[in-house]
C-alpha cells in the first residue's frame, strides 16, 4: 500500500507533464491546421499566392539554402580537419577560437558588414579616394550573394564542432594505419578521413540549414523574400492569418526533412563511434597528428584564420569602433538610459524563460526516469522538436488561434491575455526553447546511475524525495548549462519576439534590428555589442569541455 502512495505523486506529476507537453505544441499543431479552412476566400488567397510570391520565396530561399549548405560543408570540413588531422603553430589556439563566430547571431553581422562596405560606407570611400575610382567597387552587400557569405561565417562551427569531434575519435589513428601501409597524404584524407566524418558533415549541415531557413532579421534588413519574411508580410501587411499559417507550414515541412536527416545522420554517427572503439583505443596512443611546414602551414593558418578574422574579430572592432565614434561624435548621443531599460527587459524575459524551461526539463528528466515509457514519453518527444521550429511559426502558431477564438467569443478577451504581453512572450518561448534544457538535463542524468535511485528505495526513501535529495545536487551544473544555454537564445531570439512582446518593452535584440532598419547604424551598435557579449557565454562553456576532453 506505501509503495502505491509513493507513485501516486509520480504518476500525477506525468499526467500534467504530458497535458504541459502537449499545450506547449499547440502552436505547430495551429499551423498546420491551417490547412482544414477551406473557405472560398481562404483559397483564392492561397491560389493567389500560388500565381505570385510563392516561386519567388521557394528560389530565393532554396538558393540561399544551397549556397549557405555548401559553404558551411566545405569551410566546416576544412577547419576541422585541419585543426584535427596536422599540426602547426597556433593550433590548440585555433581550436577554441573557431567556435567564436557562435556568439555572433547573423543579424549583428549584417549590420557590421553593411556599414563598413557598403558604397557609403568607410571602406570603399578610402578605396575610391586612393584609387580614383568611380563607382561601387563590389556589389552591394545588401544581397542574396551578401546573406550566403555571413550565414556561412555564422553557422560554419556546427559543422565544424560535430566534425571535430568524429575526426578527433578516429580519424586520427586509421589515418596513421593508412600511412604506415603506404598511403599519400592526399589519399589518406580524401579516402579515410572525410568519409568517416561524412555523418558528422551531414548533421552540422542540417542544423546550419535550419538556423539559415528560420532567420529573420538578415532576410528583412537586407530585402530578401524567402519564407521567413514572407510569413511576416502576409501577417502584419496583408492582414491575414490564415496565408502566414500556410506559409509557415511549408516551412515547418522543410526544417522537418532537415531535423529527419540530422537525426539519421546522428545515429550514424553513433554507430560509427561504437564499431570503432576498439581501433581507437589500440592505435590512438601512437597516432599523431601530420606535422605541417613552409606553405603548408601558411595554408592551416589562413583556413584557421580568415573565418575567425571575418566572423567575430574584425565584425566586433567594427561594432566597437561605430560606438566610439557616436559617443563621442554622435549629434544624439548613445541613448544609455534606454539602454539599460532595453537590457533589464532582454535579461527579465531570458533569466524568467531559462528558470521555467530548466525546471520543466529537471520534472520531465524525473518523470521520464520513473516511466521512461508511455504517453510522457511521446510528449517530451514532442517538444524537443520546438527547437527546429522557426522563431516565425511558433509566433503564428500562437496568434493563429488566439485570432480564431477571439472573432467567435470576444467577452472571452484571449487576445489581450496573450497578445503584448509576458504570458504569450514566455509561453512561445517554452515551446521553442525547452528542449535546449531537456537535452542538456538528459545528458546530466545519464552520468547518474540507477544503483543510487535503487539503494535510496531499499532505505523507504520515496521518488520525489530522491529527486530533492539526490538527483537535484548531482544535476546541479547541468541544469547550470541548461539555464545559460536557454538564457543566451532567448536573448538572440528575434522573430517571435517582435510579433509577441509587451508594448513598449523592446529587447535589445528588437532594437538592433529597428535601429538598423532605420539606417542607425551606430546606435545599433551598442544592443549589438551586448547580444555579443551574452553570446560568448555558452562560447567559453564549450572551449572549456574541449580542452577537458583532451586533457
Amino acid at each position: 500500500m506505501s509503495t502505491v502512495r509513493s507513485r501516486t505523486p509520480v504518476r500525477v506529476l506525468s499526467a500534467a507533464l504530458t497535458a504541459l507537453c502537449l499545450v506547449l505544441a499547440l502552436p505547430v499543431l495551429a499551423v498546420l491546421g491551417s490547412w482544414l479552412v477551406t473557405d472560398e476566400a481562404a483559397l483564392a488567397v492561397l491560389r493567389h499566392q500560388a500565381s505570385t510570391v510563392l516561386p519567388g520565396y521557394a528560389a530565393q530561399s532554396l538558393l540561399l539554402a544551397v549556397g549557405v549548405g555548401v559553404g558551411v560543408l566545405l569551410l566546416g570540413a576544412a577547419t576541422a580537419a585541419a585543426v584535427t588531422l596536422f599540426d602547426f603553430p597556433g593550433r590548440r589556439t585555433a581550436e577554441w577560437a573557431l567556435l567564436l563566430p557562435l556568439a555572433m547571431p547573423a543579424y549583428v553581422l549584417a549590420y557590421a558588414w553593411t556599414d563598413a562596405l557598403q558604397f557609403s560606407g568607410p571602406v570603399q570611400v578610402t578605396l575610391r579616394a586612393w584609387t580614383g575610382a568611380q563607382g561601387a567597387l563590389w556589389p552591394d552587400v545588401r544581397s542574396l550573394w551578401g546573406a550566403m557569405v555571413l550565414f556561412i561565417l555564422c553557422l560554419y562551427p556546427y559543422v565544424y564542432l560535430l566534425t571535430r569531434t568524429a575526426l578527433a575519435e578516429r580519424g586520427v589513428p586509421l589515418m596513421e594505419a593508412a600511412r604506415l601501409l603506404g598511403a599519400g597524404l592526399r589519399r589518406r584524407i580524401l579516402e579515410v578521413a572525410l568519409p568517416l566524418a561524412r555523418p558528422a558533415l551531414a548533421a552540422g549541415t542540417a542544423l546550419a540549414l535550419m538556423e539559415t531557413l528560420a532567420d529573420y532579421g538578415v532576410g528583412a534588413y537586407f530585402g530578401l523574400t524567402t519564407f521567413s519574411t514572407g510569413i511576416y508580410k502576409a501577417w502584419l501587411v496583408m492582414n491575414d492569418g490564415v496565408a502566414a499559417a500556410q506559409l509557415a507550414s511549408l516551412l515547418l515541412l522543410v526544417v522537418a526533412l532537415l531535423l529527419l536527416a540530422e537525426q539519421r545522420a546522428q545515429r550514424r554517427m553513433r554507430f560509427a563511434s561504437a564499431r570503432g572503439g576498439a581501433a581507437r583505443s589500440e592505435g590512438a596512443a601512437d597516432a599523431r597528428p601530420v606535422a605541417l611546414h613552409g606553405t603548408a602551414r601558411l595554408v592551416a593558418w589562413a583556413v584557421c584564420g580568415l573565418p575567425v578574422l571575418l566572423g567575430f574579430v574584425l565584425p566586433v572592432g567594427w561594432l566597437m569602433v561605430m560606438l566610439a565614434k557616436e559617443a563621442l561624435y554622435g549629434e544624439v548621443g548613445l541613448p544609455w538610459a534606454r539602454f539599460a531599460g532595453w537590457a533589464m527587459s532582454s535579461f527579465q524575459l531570458a533569466a524568467v524563460a531559462a528558470v521555467m524551461a530548466t525546471a520543466l526539463a529537471l520534472l520531465l528528466g524525473f518523470s521520464l526516469r520513473q516511466q521512461p515509457a508511455g504517453p510522457l514519453r511521446f510528449g517530451a518527444r514532442v517538444l524537443s522538436l520546438g527547437y527546429a521550429v522557426p522563431g516565425a511559426v511558433v509566433g503564428i502558431g500562437v496568434l493563429l488561434p488566439l485570432a480564431w477564438l477571439q472573432a467567435r467569443f470576444p467577452q472571452l478577451g484571449l487576445a489581450g491575455l496573450v497578445t503584448g504581453t509576458l504570458f504569450g512572450v514566455l509561453f512561445a518561448y517554452l515551446g521553442r526553447f525547452s528542449a535546449v534544457a531537456q537535452q542538456s538535463i538528459d545528458a546530466g542524468y545519464a552520468r547518474v546511475p540507477g544503483s543510487i535511485d535503487e539503494s535510496a528505495r531499499m532505505l523507504g526513501a520515496g521518488p520525489l524525495r530522491v529527486f530533492r535529495v539526490l538527483h537535484l545536487p548531482l544535476l546541479r551544473r547541468a541544469a547550470l548549462a541548461a539555464g545559460l544555454l536557454v538564457f543566451v537564445d532567448v536573448m538572440k531570439e528575434l522573430p517571435a519576439t517582435l510579433l509577441l512582446r509587451p508594448f513598449g518593452s523592446d529587447t535589445l535584440a528588437v532594437v538592433a534590428y529597428n535601429l538598423a532598419r532605420d539606417e542607425r547604424l551606430a546606435e545599433a551598435a551598442l544592443p549589438s555589442l551586448a547580444i555579443v557579449a551574452v553570446g560568448l557565454l555558452p562560447v567559453l562553456l564549450l572551449s572549456r569541455a574541449m580542452r577537458s576532453e583532451r586533457a
